[in-house]
């Protein structure tokens, strides 16, 4: 039985039916995706956040607008490195139901502007985020993370992968403090400067997929579905189906049925559907898991594209947290949509902000990556809490996934999936193994 809030859920339920699974999923919701739903009409999102009935008529109509509660891009994948949710869409025919759209740019903030954020050598050169002789030791930095083979020492240049630093491979190519910053926050994607005092492989790989990403599709490196991520829970839905699952959804959870110490099945209205295995989003269990944090993300409308982007119609800026005394960083994403009121279009554009809370009043907190989007025509405010499982559900045979955070990536999304998966079934999760179960249900030509 796979009962699902989230698109984590949606994921695995499609997973596990490829491999074999008999799979229930079940959701109280009447849409997939729950928390990280898209939602539409417009009215809705006014209803959801209690602010009035009926958007003004300036909104254009309210069917035309569709938006993502918690908005993730994918990054590409580059020539030899490939984001994990990417391969895992690429190793299922979820692509067939899904068209996407490159994102135009990605930017950082640095003392109050706005600046492109540099990954190549010649958008290094070019850069003002930098000056003459740092742009030169970031230069040589690049060259060395994108020559970098974890297979082969003679591109170590005296650099141990699992035991040098990422900040003592910053020293050994004498980067200051500014590009550090954009580089472990706009590049690696850390939320945190906790990945200073790790190993280097990891960063060094994230920053050599961000560089082949970008070069592979040019504007920027990530990706978004056209119709919004609503599309991929849906896709997934789709995917189990085919294998035999079965989806249900507006189906209330009444209550979890265990027996011996481990779950046998999900109480609805009165009937049980039996199980041995039990996945779940945390909401459901309340008393198998913690509270980790919170997060704050701030939906913006907006009538104009954000100032110091080239009017891009989509973006994402990263604040990082040395620029705004904070723990963590920052993050600003935006899409725009077109809209029509009678027979006239209006083009608006969203922008959703979001940050890890560390204080009271996480509104104070968010504050800068609002002043890059004024003026805001209405902002939708949410503060939500983040919540991990207690246990690793092998007892139980229950297996909560995490909340989602502030990143603006799916990484680690999918870091969670590939966990479960492994709690779940003992092994790791095998993208190859996966594919060869495709073709015995597709036939090579299909995939």
């Amino acid at each position: 039985s796979n009962n699902n809030n989230n698109k984590n859920e949606c994921i695995l339920s499609g997973i596990m039916s490829v491999n074999g699974k008999k799979v229930l999923h079940m959701d109280r919701n009447p849409y997939y995706g729950g928390e990280s739903s898209s939602i539409t009409p417009l009215e809705e999102l006014y209803k959801r956040f209690g602010i009035s009935d009926s958007p003004p008529e300036s909104m254009g109509r309210g069917r035309d607008w569709n938006v993502d509660l918690i908005p993730k891009f994918l990054m590409a994948n580059g020539k030899n490195t490939v984001c994990q949710l990417v391969k895992m869409l690429l190793y299922t025919e979820v692509t067939r139901y899904l068209d996407f759209k490159v994102v135009e740019g990605s930017f950082v903030y640095k003392g109050g502007k706005i600046y492109k954020v540099p990954s190549t050598e010649t958008e290094a050169l070019a850069s003002n985020l930098m000056g003459m002789f740092e742009k030169r030791r970031f230069r040589k930095f690049l060259v060395f993370v994108a020559n970098f083979d974890e297979n082969d020492p003679k591109t170590f240049e005296g650099v141990d992968p699992k035991l040098t630093t990422m900040g003592e491979v910053y020293k050994k190519f004498d980067l200051g403090q500014d590009v550090i910053d954009f580089t472990g926050h706009a590049l690696a994607l850390y939320r945190t400067d906790d990945y200073l005092e790790q190993p280097c492989l990891e960063t060094i790989n994230r920053i050599k997929l961000y560089s082949e990403s970008l070069a592979r599709y040019g504007k920027s490196p990530y990706l978004y579905p056209l119709y919004g991520l609503g599309e991929l829970p849906q896709g997934f839905a789709r995917l189990s189906a085919i294998y035999g699952g079965t989806y249900m959804l507006n189906k209330p959870v009444d209550e979890i049925v265990m027996e011996g110490g481990h779950v046998v099945g999900v109480k609805s209205e009165g009937e049980v559907a039996r199980c041995k295995q039990l996945i779940c989003d945390p909401s459901y269990i309340p008393d198998r898991v913690h509270k980790v944090g919170q997060v704050i993300r701030v939906i913006c409308v907006l009538s104009h594209p954000i100032k110091n982007t080239n009017d891009a119609n989509s973006c994402q800026i990263i604040i990082p947290q040395n620029q705004v005394n904070r723990k963590s960083a920052c993050v600003r994403r935006y899409l725009y949509a077109v809209t029509s009121r009678g027979h006239i279009y209006v083009w608006k554009y969203i922008a959703i902000a979001s940050t890890t809370v560390e204080t009271s009043d996480p509104e104070a907190e968010i504050e800068p990556a609002l002043e890059l989007l004024e003026p805001i025509d209405q902002k939708f405010v949410a503060i939500s809490d983040m919540y991990d499982p207690r246990d690793d559900g092998t007892e139980s045979q229950i297996f909560a996934s995490r909340s989602y955070d502030a990143t603006t990536h799916f990484e680690t999304t999918c870091n969670d999936i590939k966990d479960i998966y492994k709690r779940m079934t003992g092994s790791d999760f095998d993208f190859e193994n996966m594919k060869r179960k495709q073709n015995d249900v597709f036939g090579e030509d299909e995939q």
